[in-house]
């Protein structure tokens, strides 16, 4: 009559269960007799399959490993008795859940209120009538059943939303990173403007901007092929970026070979000492393009802007305005330089 243990894990058991709607009953009693007899009472039960342990000091190990969907407990053992067992079942984590249902020759009152405050669900006195064995036993079962239904449920919607929330954070980074070199994109860019821009409001900070031109880049994509082009913008756009000293310094790709850079609480000077930096980063690079007519290298012209946000009359479309007025002074000077536009709070945006 006694049966290896199989095992199988929770959600094994949940479907199985789910399928055929069949309950795995755990007897742990020292008596044969007692097994023998709860066998034949559950033998034509076709949603219900026993399985007997004699060994109290085992069965721990057999629940364990069989997972049951009950169980049930003789509370007179050798070794160990019922109610130790009890709740060494109850504080172990793959049986704490399943329900015990108590077997014992005396109808007392005390043990009964021992066994549930151990954790037991059930209590019923051997022998029990067949009826009402089978009826308990289905009733602890199918309860736990759908105890494990509805966790397995809650674990396959827990991994649902998180599996939404990683690809809507996915989705979110596509759509402000630029397709062809891999950092921010324009429109990444004035989001951030804004929200630094308020910021730089409420602190009294300064706020600058570089924006960053390739110097002939037309002339080196008709020479080499935008392939090579491409490659150009992508090495020069992941050098930009790994220069930059601040976390709250963004570089992001404005639109075709133009780049800005947008640097929260830094001045002036100390954005025209940025551009520099990112022009001799470009330079160091010494990507070719002999049709150029500044060097038979990749180069940069940079336009410096730079304001106090909140002072009347300062917007920040007017920042990217005196950068963009400043990078064309650059051209205007014979590119692969630097120039820094006056101070919008206390200029008309005219360059220097």
């Amino acid at each position: 009559m006694e049966e290896k243990p199989v095992a199988m894990d929770e959600e094994s058991i949940s479907q199985r269960i789910d399928a055929k709607s069949h309950g795995l009953v755990l007897l742990i009693d020292d008596d044969p007799m007692v097994a023998e007899a709860l066998r034949v009472m559950l033998e034509n039960e076709d949603d219900l399959r026993m399985h007997y342990c004699s060994d109290a000091s085992s069965a721990l190990d057999v629940a364990e490993q069989l997972k049951p969907t009950v169980i049930l407990l003789d509370m007179v053992m050798p070794d160990i008795n019922g109610l130790m067992l009890l709740r060494y079942l109850r504080v172990n984590e793959s049986t704490r859940a399943v329900p015990v249902v108590a077997l014992s020759m005396k109808d007392d009152a005390k043990l009964k209120a021992e066994v549930f405050t151990a954790g037991g669900n059930d209590y019923l006195i051997k022998l029990p009538e067949a009826i009402e064995l089978i009826a308990r036993i289905r009733y602890h079962s199918n309860c736990y059943i759908r105890l494990l239904q509805r966790d397995e449920a809650f674990r396959a919607l827990d991994i649902s939303q998180r599996k939404l929330a990683a690809s809507n954070i996915k989705l979110q980074q596509l759509a402000s990173m630029d397709g062809l070199t891999g950092i921010p994109n324009r429109r990444y860019f004035q989001e951030t403007m804004q929200n630094e821009w308020e910021r730089a409001t409420d602190d009294g900070k300064p706020l600058s901007v570089v924006l960053m031109d390739i110097d002939f880049f037309k002339k080196c994509n008709d020479h080499y092929g935008h392939q090579y082009g491409d490659e150009v913008l992508c090495k020069v756009a992941k050098a930009m970026e790994s220069s930059m000293e601040h976390k709250s310094e963004l570089v992001a790709r404005f639109g075709g070979e133009e780049f800005v850079a947008l640097l929260p609480g830094v001045d002036i000077d100390g954005a025209a000492a940025v551009g520099e930096r990112l022009r001799k980063v470009v330079d160091s690079l010494k990507l070719d393009n002999v049709q150029s007519e500044v060097c038979a290298w990749v180069t940069i012209s940079i336009g410096v802007s730079s304001c106090m946000p909140g002072t009347e009359g300062t917007f920040f479309e007017q920042l990217i305005k005196s950068a963009d007025e400043a990078l064309y002074e650059a051209k205007m000077q014979g590119r692969n330089r630097v120039v820094k536009s006056l101070d919008l709070n206390h200029s008309e945006g005219k360059s220097q």
